[in-house]
């Protein structure tokens, strides 16, 4: 079981995806799981399931976006438990499509839900773990942190953010007993896919677009990278050699972004 065994961990976005995938390892590995999700049902069944798989897990209904329940579940969990010694901010959304199609909601639901929502488990788990002097906070971004990603913008400035915050983060909290990862996925096989699309053929483009890797295989490579503290976890081949080449010369990841732009516009219909 490893470094996770009778630890207490919180997942968010734990009813479905890689949320849910890192729920049920955990608690194979031997943790104490609490899935929170804006979905309570789907959190609940995900529950039962591990549970009755002879783990130990629970679910919460959360908005990640509301910090007054989000610090409440964190210190709850602390009174109930003693400790908070994971915290994987993990929920996330998307909207496919070009900017210029994007009404403004589309880029505060986005951004509320993909930024801030770790923002407020940063604000909420951070003072805890100082205070225990021990912690790991794990933050899911995306390969669309790490470079230009076309299409996703709204996701994209999000996880640029995630990216910085846990960075700098991790500086901070190394004298304080407290780790910092970033997560950064490739293709996985998640609801992601059903997200709201503008201005482009959602069938059309699903086509052309590879399912991915299945979250349990995502959910392996993040915790590995978590024993190993790893500062940012990529996953998926494909997300470690479009980041290499991002670092070895912006001006090709520009001119893969612009292919890749092209090719969409080709589905483009008027939103």
């Amino acid at each position: 079981m490893g470094i996770f065994a009778d630890k207490i961990a919180l997942v968010t976005g734990g009813a479905s995806g890689i949320g849910r995938a890192l729920s049920e390892a955990l608690a194979a590995r031997g943790a104490h799981v609490t899935l929170a999700d804006k979905n309570a049902n789907m959190a609940k069944e995900t529950a039962e399931g591990i549970v009755k798989a002879g783990h130990r897990a629970k679910a919460v209904a959360l908005d990640v976006t509301d910090f007054a329940a989000f610090k409440k579940l964190v210190d709850d969990t602390v009174t109930e438990c003693g400790r908070l010694d994971y915290i994987f901010n993990n929920a996330g959304i998307a909207v496919l499509g070009e900017a210029r199609d994007y009404s403004y909601d589309d880029w505060r639901r986005v951004i509320d839900t993909d930024l801030y929502g770790v923002v407020n488990g940063v604000a909420a788990a951070y003072p805890v773990m100082i205070k225990q002097g021990f912690g790991h906070i794990i933050n899911t971004a995306s390969l669309a942190g790490l470079v230009p990603a076309t299409g996703l913008l709204s996701y994209t400035t999000s996880k640029h953010g995630v990216v910085g915050l846990s960075n700098a983060l991790r500086i901070e909290g190394a004298d304080l007993g407290v780790k910092v990862s970033v997560v950064c996925p490739g293709l996985v096989q998640t609801p992601i896919y059903n997200s709201k699309t503008v201005g482009i053929d959602r069938d059309k483009m699903l086509e052309n677009v590879p399912k991915g890797i299945p979250p349990e295989e995502c959910a392996r490579v993040v915790l590995d990278g978590v024993e190993r503290n790893k500062a940012i976890i990529t996953v998926t081949a494909v997300a470690k050699i479009w980041w290499a080449l991002h670092r070895l010369s912006p001006s090709i990841g520009f001119w893969l972004g612009r292919r890749l732009v092209k090719r969409m516009r080709k589905l483009r219909v008027e939103p």
